[in-house]
């Protein structure tokens, strides 16, 4: 969520946000430019194969990616990263994701027995790699039965609806009560979730003070703190504390039963 110092550009952009959903201006402005490069450069193609069948139902426009910067989210890249390092370095035997970015359980079943647990799973097939229908909300294992668990940019989104869950306020606090119920003691718990001003941005997220989180999963102990911070740095093994005043930056919790 961009936060900008002036109040006429947030205003605009919080238009934008309402708008966007049925009708985005900019992607309208940039299609009409881009359909002119477009019908330039399919001329410029056509003149130099003759031959070239690429009129009619081959047409396929894609106008959005003549970009100077390839689109970078440094919330995606640089979590799953962080995740997948320490995973590997600490040798689980298995692994369980809640419903992160499945590429991240793909890679990691490359080296760890993982399970990824989605309410809205893919379909794949993997060595070493179970996939499993479920909520974060009612994980179907036992009590202390996990050893090693991650969820990555989750626990922000339970119970505000956007991915047909029910509403519900204390969303976050009951899955981070599911985890606390199946992390086996001495168990490894990586969470990655928005920090900064806490406030609720309806329906796309949560921002927690990093305390709320740390107060969330007590008496789980955090053994290590990073962050990704507004200006897309990423800093390892920080103080928590220091981050309380960023906008939308991403935290980076590891904690041990």
């Amino acid at each position: 969520m961009k936060i900008y110092k002036s109040t006429s550009k947030n205003f605009a952009y919080f238009l934008y946000r309402l708008i966007s959903q049925i009708f985005d201006p900019i992607k309208f402005l940039h299609g009409i430019y881009g359909y002119v490069w477009y019908i330039r450069d399919l001329l410029t193609y056509k003149t130099m194969d003759a031959k070239a069948k690429i009129f009619g139902l081959n047409l396929f426009p894609i106008l959005n990616e003549k970009t100077t910067l390839t689109s970078f989210d440094a919330h995606y890249f640089y979590n799953p990263i962080w995740a997948f390092n320490r995973i590997v370095k600490n040798k689980p035997k298995e692994h369980v994701d809640v419903a992160s970015d499945y590429r991240l359980s793909g890679y990691l079943s490359t080296f760890i027995k993982t399970t990824f647990i989605d309410i809205r799973p893919i379909k794949t097939s993997l060595h070493n790699l179970e996939i499993k229908k479920g909520s974060a909300l009612a994980l179907p294992y036992k009590d202390n039965s996990i050893s090693s668990l991650s969820c990555l940019h989750v626990i922000e989104h339970i119970g505000l609806g956007r991915y047909g869950d029910p509403i519900d306020p204390n969303g976050t606090i009951k899955v981070c009560e599911e985890f606390k119920r199946v992390l086996k003691k001495e168990g490894l718990l990586y969470i990655a979730a928005p920090i900064g001003k806490e406030k609720v941005c309806f329906n796309a997220h949560r921002i927690f003070n990093p305390r709320t989180i740390i107060n969330f999963l007590k008496p789980l102990t955090l053994i290590e703190f990073s962050i990704i911070t507004d200006s897309d740095k990423y800093i390892e093994n920080t103080e928590p504390y220091e981050f309380n005043n960023e906008n939308y930056a991403c935290g980076l919790f590891v904690f041990r039963k």
